[in-house]
């Protein structure tokens, strides 16, 4: 056995050991936050918040409810819809603005002016324009969506090493070939964690706007029914969505964490 291949060996134990360890101050956490939640539940500190083990049965259970598992794949078509949308909108302007200084500068004001307008306020307006309501959905879900990704495009092709554009520049090599073949591919993990970031973002608008709406479907307008009951119930039944709606959101950030860190490898290294 080589020392390289002994090396090698250490190092991939020396991983395995770190991973486990961060998993296990993983689950410590949480199991900490349910233990409270379940402590806080049964001592009645809160009003009507069921415990935590209650709350989780009826989660389990509501995977095999037909209606829940309807208005689920309503809020996530939307959002699978809304996100690619908002990719293609968000990238192609975040390479304009980042690579032309003019143009930056002569929308600097109008994009200053629309990131901060909250997207549940354009609720009516897209509303009226957009019909059916998954059109106006989807809609929001594109607009609040393509900030994250548009900013973290922008910044990223400001960072490309100028040396790197300069040389392709002077190889003879027009603009379109430096964007494609350098800050494109520079700006890539920018431009991730912009889509890694608006994909929360678009489960939590398709839900606001579910709630909103009310009659459009979802987990936004199970929401609303569950909260029209009375008591202990009602609120299991809330709570119950709410970590439907928390799950599939860590399991997506996570999933695109994964991705991120495989693509971009040579980043964090």
């Amino acid at each position: 056995m080589t020392t390289a291949t002994t090396l090698a060996r250490g190092e991939r134990s020396s991983l395995a050991r770190a991973r486990l360890a961060k998993l296990a101050r993983h689950a410590v956490g949480v199991a900490a936050f349910l233990l409270v939640w379940e402590v806080v539940g049964r001592t009645g500190l809160v009003k009507w918040l069921p415990t935590a083990s209650d709350s989780l049965a009826r989660a389990i259970s509501l995977a095999f409810d037909p209606e829940f598992l309807g208005d689920l794949v309503s809020t996530l078509t939307a959002a699978v819809i809304g996100l690619p949308l908002a990719v293609i909108v968000a990238v192609p302007v975040g390479l304009l603005l980042g690579t032309v200084p003019v143009v930056e500068e002569m929308t600097r004001a109008i994009v200053e002016f629309l990131r901060p307008i909250p997207s549940i306020a354009l609720i009516p307006l897209a509303l009226f324009i957009f019909q059916p309501e998954i059109n106006a959905k989807v809609a929001l879900i594109v607009y609040a969506s393509s900030w994250p990704i548009l900013i973290n495009t922008l910044y990223g092709v400001r960072d490309v090493d100028p040396v790197a554009t300069e040389t392709l520049r002077s190889f003879g090599f027009g603009s379109g070939a430096v964007v494609w073949r350098v800050s494109l591919p520079s700006a890539a993990p920018f431009i991730f964690t912009g889509i890694r970031l608006a994909a929360s973002i678009t489960l939590i608008l398709a839900i606001s706007v579910e709630y909103v709406v009310g009659g459009a479907g979802g987990l936004g307008a199970f929401l609303i029914q569950a909260s029209t009951g009375i008591g202990a119930d009602a609120m299991i039944n809330v709570i119950a969505s709410l970590v439907w709606a928390g799950a599939i959101g860590l399991v997506v950030n996570t999933l695109l964490l994964r991705a991120e860190r495989r693509l971009f490898r040579w980043r964090t290294a």
